[in-house]
Parts: structure tokens; sequence; C-alpha cells
């Protein structure tokens, strides 16, 4: 696994949380990767996306049933900025949406990153 997010993060790039959260709006979509559980009990990023990191691809396929309509409407147009706890399962969800054509960058430091520049988290 760690080879994989290696390689992973060797082809995607990053953003700082601070970037990210200035940039979140109509062109930038916030994808939180975490599980719900970790939603509930750590915290959400206010109006980002969340889609566990093994659901990603169903979500940005937009011609499939489960497809996201906020995740797919970006594709080719915008930026996906991608959040999980530390960065690796962001790191592989960047990656897949990279190759599947969209514009994805992983959120640096993660979930942990966000809360310690005392950007906004909703219970």
């Amino acid at each position: 696994m760690r080879d994989l997010v290696a390689d992973a993060k060797g082809r995607v790039g990053t953003v700082p949380p601070e970037r990210a959260a200035r940039r979140h709006g109509s062109d930038v979509l916030i994808l939180d990767v975490r599980e719900p559980g970790e939603l509930e009990t750590h915290g959400r990023v206010p109006d980002a996306l969340h889609v566990p990191r093994g659901l990603v691809e169903s979500r940005a396929d937009a011609t499939a049933q489960t497809a996201e309509a906020r995740l797919t409407g970006l594709r080719g147009t915008g930026r996906v900025h991608v959040l999980c706890a530390s960065g690796a399962r962001a790191a592989l969800a960047a990656d897949t949406l990279r190759r599947m054509g969209y514009e994805a960058a992983v959120i640096e430091g993660g979930f942990e990153a966000w809360k310690a520049h005392g950007l906004p988290v909703e219970d």
C-alpha cells in the first residue's frame, strides 16, 4: 500500500489547506474521501462533497447512475481538491480522478492540517 500511495503522490499535485479554503467555490470543489464514521467523530469541512474513497470512481463517472453532479460537472472545467485524514487516501483518489480527466490535487496534511490552520469545521 505504501508504494501505491507514493506512486500516486508522484503523479498529483498538492494545495495548502488555506488556499483550498479560499478557492472553494463554483469552479473548485473540496472532495472529502474519509469514511462516514470519521466525519461524525472528527467533523467535516462545510460544503465539501463527501464520497468515501471506495466510491470515488462510481461518483465521478458521469454515465453511472450513482454519479455526483457536483463532481462530474467539474470534469474538464474546474478543479477538485481532495481531502482525507492525512493524505494517503486523498492521493489515491486524486490520482484516480486525474486518470478520469479531472484536474485534482491533494490538500496538504489532510484534515488534521485543515484543523491546525483554524479553518472552518462543522460537527
